[in-house]
């Protein structure tokens, strides 16, 4: 074998996993076809779980100037954190090209290739391991390996072409995102509700630099993201909320719609899935992007365990067991948390509710336990200790 397991995405997923393979004694190779990163902020952050397994591992110490703060809320109702026994604070405000960046240069500290402009075309299983075919600069290669995970996003070539569905509910609505500079903003950090079921959020992201999100009731549920223009994203936020954003300027757009899905398999063979290849959801509190981060840490030792030959005939098996309900329930949150975030005035009486309700410790603890991730716990059979199921 060329090397023991091909990962195919250089995103924050596919490079946390190669650095839990390389941990564990694995060869990998990271492929992405793309010429370099983007360099695009994305998602601002993730959750308590996902900052633990980083610190576990020495990694966290390598973002300087990180600012921890709580993520209280649930579907825009608030949640007072600090009547909570357990910390459910995460990291807020870090753009996810940082992470990236992180990931990048420590796996080029230890050696670890990550090769770019090669984009997937095929692959296989043959034998004892899997063939991968490339298209790269000088032409076609193939490479061979134990193991193939993909984490080339929610679009996934490798889901595709390992023949793996992904169900879930179609889009309904629309959403701009953007960061913007060159203009002054109110901050909306939790969010403003706008009359007709629309909302706009605004959080500052460093100097002369806001975040914006704009949710209008009037976008298409599935917006083009490589036809969006800024114009059309100052048209919108003026039209919302009466503030002027033409004579700024945007480093990074996107548009996309509140879909979500999760693939019916996270294993086929020889081939994985993790990250938004596995589970895709609405962009909210960095969600999709902290989950991914728990996919790599539940899945890499155990691949690295299959190399060296020490893992039980059904470790592997337990990746889909473990983590794909926990895609299906992460699916359920956010589109819970999307419907009373984004709904209209019909769904106020359930806010209504819904904050009562959170003042009480007990269900405080369980929503803030599923943003923050403390409250994961996978089915490991009989068993008292309260730790049992709630890491790897």
């Amino acid at each position: 074998m060329e090397t023991d397991v091909i990962v195919v995405g250089a995103g924050p997923v596919g490079l946390m996993l190669a650095v839990e393979l390389h941990l564990g004694g694995a060869r990998v190779r990271v492929y992405d076809r793309l010429a370099a990163a983007t360099g695009e902020s994305r998602a601002l952050g993730f959750n308590r779980r996902a900052a633990e397994s980083l610190d576990q591992r020495g990694l966290l110490v390598r973002l300087a100037g990180l600012r921890w703060g709580p993520m209280g809320h649930f579907g825009g109702v608030r949640i007072d954190l600090s009547r909570l026994d357990d910390d459910h604070s995460g990291i807020l405000g870090l753009p996810q090209a940082r992470t990236e960046q992180m990931l990048t240069d420590w796996l080029a500290e230890q050696g670890v290739p990550v090769l770019r402009r090669h984009e997937l075309t095929g692959v296989r299983e043959a034998g004892n391991g899997v063939v991968a075919a490339f298209d790269e600069p000088g032409g076609g290669t193939e490479v061979r390996a134990h193991y193939l995970v993909g984490c080339d996003g929610a679009r996934s070539t490798v889901r595709a072409l390992a023949g793996i569905k992904a169900s879930g509910p179609a889009a309904t609505r629309g959403m701009y995102t953007a960061e913007v500079t060159g203009v002054e903003l109110r901050p909306r950090p939790i969010g403003e509700r706008r009359p007709g079921g629309s909302m706009v959020v605004c959080t500052p992201v460093g100097e002369d630099r806001y975040r914006i999100v704009i949710h209008d009731r009037g976008l298409p549920p599935n917006p083009d993201p490589d036809a969006l223009t800024f114009a059309e994203v100052a048209d919108a936020w003026q039209r919302l909320t009466g503030e002027s954003l033409h004579h700024g300027s945007a480093p990074w757009l996107w548009a996309c719609g509140n879909a979500a899905a999760v693939a019916e398999e996270y294993r086929r063979g020889r081939i994985f899935l993790a990250g938004d290849a596995a589970h895709e959801m609405p962009p909210l509190a960095a969600w999709g992007l902290s989950a991914g981060l728990q996919d790599a840490v539940n899945l890499g030792w155990k691949l690295a365990a299959a190399v060296h030959g020490w893992a039980p005939p059904d470790l592997l098996d337990t990746y889909h067991t473990e983590r794909h309900p926990i895609g299906r329930q992460l699916i359920a949150d956010a589109q819970a948390a999307s419907s009373l975030y984004l709904g209209d005035e019909a769904v106020e009486p359930i806010r209504s509710v819904l904050a009562e309700l959170v003042t009480y410790p007990d269900a405080a603890e369980h929503l803030a336990g599923r943003g923050s991730g403390l409250g994961i716990h996978y089915d490991l059979g009989p068993g008292e200790h309260p730790l049992l199921g709630r890491r790897m």
